[in-house]
């Protein structure tokens, strides 16, 4: 079955980095989209970046562009989102994603889900 295991959140201050890993596993890595998803508390979950199969192409939402980097490696099975410049507005529960449908972007909905990994930022 597929498996999505998110790690690498905590607590760090404003301007500070941090990288999310996700390490999947139950199908294919290199034929899916994988993204990353956050929630932050009262609010619904929404999209943050994705990145094809060949990891070359690569979407993020505008609230992230410039300072969140997502990657791949394909041999390892794992995802990555390298974030820069964090800000308290950044904080949230951080999702890894695949589609349930090949070649299926994870903006399309119908995902698995991994159990998500906690990011605090303060001021």
């Amino acid at each position: 079955q597929v498996q999505l295991a998110e790690s690498g959140g905590g607590l760090v201050q404003a301007g500070g980095s941090l990288r999310l890993s996700c390490v999947a596993s139950g199908f294919t890595f290199s034929n899916y989209y994988l993204g990353w998803f956050r929630q932050a508390p009262g609010r619904e979950r929404e999209f943050v970046a994705q990145i094809k199969g060949d990891g070359v192409n690569t979407d993020y939402a505008d609230s992230v562009k410039g300072r969140f980097t997502i990657s791949r490696d394909n041999a390892e099975n794992t995802v990555y989102l390298q974030m820069s410049s964090l800000k308290p507005e950044d904080t949230a529960v951080y999702y890894c994603a695949v589609s349930k449908r090949y070649s299926s972007r994870v903006t399309d909905g119908n995902n698995y889900w991994g159990q998500g990994t906690q990011v605090t930022v303060s001021s």
